[in-house]
């Protein structure tokens, strides 16, 4: 490993040979933390680029990737391990096992038959779809790269790449690990790369080669390179990287500005040179590759405790028959032949082991009892359930991006229907995230007369009424601009008395940012590659004002920039960048240093106001005053806004903090902390300029989305980053808090806290604030338990910031949060970290025990979207990262009410079926064999053949309880979302508790007696025509026949709504029987042990007592649930009973109207052709023009309210046809 001790401090510019080591400036060995504890390693890697046999020693990771589950060797190990952590599965191995022995009354057959038909299917699952990752996988590792091999590029596969290795990527090119960026075909090694796998922004990104490696183009040059870097251990954070290249002596910084990850690809250059630095699964792409927490839905859990519950049933059974037996035998039976010789299971010497292995003979008798086919069948519903109606629902595709709703896992389908609180993100959510350029403060001077959504709810909710606000004839409107006022348009800025405020303003928007950009270089055909839809919505904002922004290389900005000098004179303008000061979520800023083509040098900082305003210079405080009141105008108008400042710089003064700049740049330990500490001391004495206001609209549908869902009983919380006033505001404009509601705000931008955090002693700060924090919740949680004591108390709300929700969520005061949010019908958390917002969400998942759902469609929203219960992403303008670990991805949000209320509610309500009637079913089978027990003398006879005890789960009951889980529907969707409130049935869990289970036990009972002693009772004198008495085989047949007529026949009587599939499955089983029992009692061979049976249904079915029995049982054993549904839903209805009722003479099923209106997407064009095409017709008599007299279209539209305006052959119609209508008039 001598390869670590080569590793030098960041400043020495030795070559190979010194001896320095990093020992003084890190620790030996550094944890790296991936959500999952890593081996220790040493703190930085050493590559020596382009040679092989220097990398040898090191062991460098391959390239190779693999996401499979299993391999060749370990599927059937690996698959079986998987299928036996299922209680019933291991169960069925046990009493398969326990068959083979001599003291098992069946075969083997009978359970070894149904546990290796479900294996089977479900290995096969397994196998296909680690077959697919496989494919997959081979794809991709068998890509060629071009590869730097004895001066000229060799294309070998991705697979066989090795660190240090120098690779040729051409333009559109993935790039196959992670590189370190050498040279490139455009000028000042620059090349543009697209991240969309990694984060699924579509924007464009600047990478810059060192300008050492500039040259290093050509493989006869490149293969002259070699040099050494120095970097960071393998990790996952994708946007960081520290390291050093040393290359001819010289010790050169490496930024993540060098780096390009694997999976991203190249764009706009014609081809790159780099070397391999992370390969294979050391990629910080794979190294992001989270397992996704396998979550079992709750409805799944509490099936295991009912399978518990039937495994008690069966070991009570079982005792009572092993006690029976032991007390049973006895010689005084002299016909059973129990002498002296007989086996031990028989021996009335030794009761103790008759009973012992009697319990045994009847674990393997009534082992039915417990069903096999339940899990295998309740997948392939949920299966079916996702493929076919979830992704394929109309109602839920989006057409504008051509999205459908996807659902990524089957298992979560029923926990949709019993959801009670949503967590959502708010921009991009509930927001369109498409930001536009609205408003702006400049000097103190407000600029921009619109008047947005927010505003006008605020209005409507103190009753006044806002007047369409009138666009000025010349307002401009594009992407991202959506400003209306005069003043500012056209060179008209020059006559404001603050002209030279705007000048700077403007050249703040155009020159401080990272955009790209693309196309001609002119106004109307450029298009802008931001980071962020803010920044495009700026740079566009500083485009219409006049300052163009058209061109950038690393180092100058070009800006055309309109009415400057004087009116109407436009000149090309090029700003040197000196340094940029990039923007993260801690600094909440961006600063630029340029120098003027005059050399002036100036500064210019945008971020959020609470930092600008902490670094403005002294002084000019009616400005900041103004300004700030501005800024809460905007938020409360739910726009969100930045302070824009700047500072001009002497040549002294910023050289002496450049030296301090390039030195963190090329610092190895925390490089960014050292960058951010280097660039507080320039941004700092700043001139505030004034601020901007962006719209981001809500998304369409969201009101009315949260006014259902809350009808339907569920509580929404939004959590966001937003500030507080434009949270508030935005849940004003959703209809989650309105003026009737009484809100509770816990805030830290108090007077009393302000004045503690000026003092800076941070214990005293953290011990105040958690005071005050305790202290407030003691006294909402107070005031809103003194509201529950009024008849008709206000509806709470409450609204906290992130300060005060992190001292919330300590151990000590969690729980007074939790019972203070749980009495509030919704929740704002603003100013919230992604890591608190799955924190929140644990809270109420864990600690209040609710089924929780998160919303969001951000990276950000990622772990709070993995701690609920079910996770939806929206796939939107942030990228796919939600999507990827969302368990559900929907386009909109307002799309929640049909995936809920509609898809939900009925995947939950069809699988309680299917699990309450698995349990009637297999209940009612055992009890019959149960009840023949008494009559055998506990011996364990069977009373049903072996072959009829294997096929009754997996053929004669099986697929009619699928067909229910696929297409029982109590109410339409559209009443489903007309009537939210039944969704609470499933929030209470209505349809899935114990008393359900009793009631379904009761009537297993009652079935069971019924067709045990109806048979044996009715066929206890001779009915056939020899006048013999009916054996055993031939009543068991007879009651097996009942069994399967009745139990089909209750499944219909359960279904809310019965389609030809039912009838077909129900007929199809009971006919699978018959058919089978034909063929069976027809055959016998020699090895046969079932001679028994043969003949048995011809003997049967020659007696009218066949026929009556047949008949006659299934009334009797049905007439029961009969009365009881019957009183049910006449005297105790549920919800959607009354819901039934209410429409009951209402044709079900959505027309094809409401099916071409898919979720109103029609365009305005569209909706108006589509509605002219549902018009009355008339079949001309003159041409074959379907609306033949003039205007005839126009007046139906009219009568309809659809605009149709005259079409031009209207015209031409009337000229060829002036003189027939008069003949027609004459008539």
């Amino acid at each position: 490993m001598s390869g670590w001790d080569r590793a030098r401090p960041s400043g020495t510019r030795t070559g190979r040979g010194s001896n320095s080591t990093m020992n003084e400036r890190i620790p030996s060995s550094r944890t790296v933390r991936l959500g999952r504890v890593q081996p220790q390693a040493p703190g930085f890697r050493t590559i020596y680029c382009n040679d092989r046999d220097a990398n040898l020693p090191v062991r460098f990771r391959g390239n190779s990737i693999s996401t499979t589950k299993y391999n060749f060797f370990t599927f059937l190990p690996k698959g079986l391990f998987e299928q036996f952590r299922r209680v019933a599965n291991l169960y069925f191995l046990t009493i398969s096992i326990l068959s083979t022995t001599p003291i098992s009354p069946v075969s083997p057959i009978t359970n070894v038959l149904p546990l290796s038909l479900v294996l089977l299917v479900s290995l096969i699952k397994e196998a296909f779809e680690d077959w697919k990752r496989f494919q997959n996988d081979m794809a991709i590792n068998n890509n060629p790269v071009d590869v730097l091999q004895d001066q000229r590029w060799e294309s070998i596969p991705w697979k066989k790449l090795q660190v240090g290795d120098i690779v040729r990527i051409k333009q559109d090119g993935f790039f196959p690990a992670d590189l370190l960026f050498l040279a490139g075909t455009n000028p000042d090694g620059v090349c543009y790369i697209e991240t969309a796998n990694l984060d699924g922004e579509t924007n464009l990104k600047i990478r810059k080669a060192v300008e050492k490696t500039w040259d290093y183009l050509t493989p006869e040059k490149a293969s002259e390179f070699k040099g050494e870097v120095q970097c960071e251990q393998p990790n996952n954070s994708l946007y960081t990287f520290t390291g050093n290249l040393v290359v001819q002596k010289q010790t050169l910084p490496l930024t993540p500005n060098q780096i390009l990850l694997r999976g991203c690809s190249l764009r706009n250059t014609e081809y790159i040179v780099a070397v391999v630095i992370f390969t294979g699964h050391e990629t910080k792409v794979m190294m992001n590759t989270m397992n996704v927490p396998s979550k079992r839905s709750t409805l799944e859990r509490k099936l295991d405790k009912l399978i518990l519950t039937l495994f008690g049933t069966l070991f009570g059974m079982c005792l009572i028959g092993a006690i029976g037996s032991g007390v049973f035998i006895d010689r005084k039976y002299f016909y059973l032949g129990l002498h002296e010789d007989v086996e031990s299971q028989f021996d009335p010497n030794k009761p103790f082991v008759v009973a012992i292995l009697t319990m045994f003979t009847l674990i393997t008798l009534y082992s039915t009892i417990i069903p096999i086919s339940l899990y295998v069948s309740i997948e392939m519903i949920k299966f079916i359930q996702c493929a076919q109606f979830i992704n394929k629902d109309l109602h839920m595709y989006h057409s504008e991006t051509n999205t459908p709703a996807l659902a990524r896992t089957s298992n979560l389908n029923e926990e949709l229907g019993q959801v009670e609180y949503i967590f959502s993100d708010k921009t991009g959510t509930l927001t369109r995230n498409l930001m536009e350029f609205f408003k702006c403060s400049i000097g103190g001077e407000v600029y921009g007369t619109g008047v947005t959504e927010i505003e006008r709810g605020v209005a409507e909710r103190n009753g006044i009424r806002l007047a369409d606000g009138k666009k000025s004839a010349n307002m401009v409107q594009e992407k991202g601009f959506n400003f209306d006022d005069g003043r500012l348009m056209r060179g008209a800025w020059r006559n404001e008395p603050n002209s030279d405020l705007c000048k700077e303003f403007f050249r703040c928007l155009a020159i401080c940012h990272t955009v790209l950009p693309e196309g001609d270089e002119s106004p109307e055909k450029i298009t802008y590659q931001a980071a962020s839809p803010d920044e495009a919505a700026l740079v566009t904002a500083a485009k219409n004002f006049g300052f163009f922004f058209y061109r950038r290389t690393p180092t100058m900005i070009f800006v055309r920039e309109s009415h400057v000098e004087k009116m109407g004179k436009i000149e090309d303008v090029s700003y040197e960048i000196l340094n940029v000061l990039e923007f993260n979520s801690t600094r909440k800023r961006q600063s630029v240093v340029c120098r003027y083509p005059d050399g002036r040098l100036v500064l210019y900082c945008k971020g959020a106001d609470t930092v600008i305003y902490e670094r403005l210079a002294i002084g000019n405080d009616d400005l900041k005053k103004v300004t700030r009141d501005h800024l809460e105008q905007f938020g409360s108008s739910g726009l969100r806004t930045l302070c824009l400042a700047y500072r001009d710089l002497s040549p002294n003064m910023y050289e002496s903090w450049n030296e301090k700049f390039i030195q963190a740049k090329s610092s190895l330990r925390d490089r960014e902390k050292k960058l951010d500490e280097v660039a507080e001391l320039i941004e700092q004495d700043l001139v505030l300029i004034g601020c901007t206001a962006i719209e981001d609209k809500l998304q369409e549908g969201v009101p009315t989305c949260i006014e259902t869902l809350a009808r339907a009983g569920i509580k929404i919380w939004v959590l966001t980053g937003d500030k507080m006033e434009t949270a508030i505001n935005i849940a004003y404009a959703c209809n989650l808090i309105n003026n009737e509601m009484k809100q509770f705000i816990i805030s830290s931008e108090t007077d009393a806290i302000r004045e503690i955090e000026n003092k800076g002693d941070q214990v005293e700060i953290a011990r105040f604030i958690k005071e005050e924090v305790k202290k407030e919740l003691k006294r909402c949680l107070e005031e809103a338990q003194s509201y529950f004591h009024t008849v008709s108390g206000p509806k709470l709300a409450l609204v906290i910031d992130g300060k005060c929700l992190m001292y919330a969520l300590d151990p000590t005061l969690r729980v007074m949060l939790l019972n203070l949010s749980l009495n509030c019908c919704s929740v704002v958390c603003c100013r919230v970290s992604p890591l608190q917002k799955a924190q929140v969400t644990s809270l109420v998942k864990k600690g209040a025990r609710k089924i929780t759902l998160s919303i969001g469609d951000g990276a950000n929203d990622v772990s709070m979207i993995q701690a609920a219960h079910v996770g939806i992403g929206i796939s939107g303008q942030e990228g796919m990262q939600a999507v990827m670990a969302s368990d559900f991805a929907i386009a909109q949000f307002r799309f929640l009410t049909d995936l809920l209320l509609v898809h939900g509610r009925w995947s939950y309500l069809r699988l309680c079926k299917v699990v309450t009637y698995f349990f009637y079913k297999n209940l009612t089978f055992t009890l019959t064999q149960f009840w023949f027990t008494f009559q055998t003398g506990f011996s364990g006879q069977r009373f049903y053949d072996d072959w009829f005890q294997s096929l009754y789960n997996v053929i004669f009951t099986a697929l009619p309880v699928i067909i229910v889980g696929l297409f029982d529907k109590d109410v339409s969707a559209s009443l489903s979302k007309k009537y939210p409130e039944i969704y609470r049935a499933g929030i209470r869990n209505v349809f899935f508790e114990w008393r359900v289970v009793a009631v379904w036990a009761f009537f297993s009972f009652y079935q069971s007696l019924v067709f045990f002693y109806f048979v044996t009772t009715s066929s206890s004198s001779p009915h056939n025509s020899s006048g013999k008495m009916f054996g055993l085989w031939d009543v068991s047949t007879m009651a097996f026949s009942s069994v399967v007529v009745t139990v089909n026949l209750r499944l219909l009587l359960m279904c809310n709504s019965i389609t030809r599939w039912h009838y077909i499955s129900v007929g199809g089983s009971v006919l699978a029987w018959f058919l089978f029992i034909f063929i069976y009692s027809g055959i016998m061979t020699p090895y046969d042990r079932q001679e028994n049976v043969y003949f048995v249904i011809y003997v049967l079915m020659s007696t009218f007592y066949f026929y009556l029995t047949i008949i006659l049982i299934p009334v009797v054993a049905l007439l029961g649930d009969f009365i009881y549904q019957g009183v049910q839903r006449w005297f105790f209805p549920y919800d959607y009973q009354i819901v039934q009722e209410i429409h009951r003479h209402e044709r079900e099923g959505r027309s094809r109207t409401e099916l071409l209106e898919v979720a109103n997407e029609l365009s305005p064009d569209e909706a108006r052709s589509y509605a002219i095409s549902q018009l009355p017709r008339e079949i001309s008599k003159h041409t074959g023009f379907a609306f033949d007299s003039p205007g005839y279209e126009s007046f139906f539209a009219a009568q309809l309210g659809v605009y149709a305006p005259q079409k031009a052959w209207d015209v031409a119609r009337r000229a060829s046809m002036k003189s027939k209508p008069k003949l027609g008039l004459k008539k």
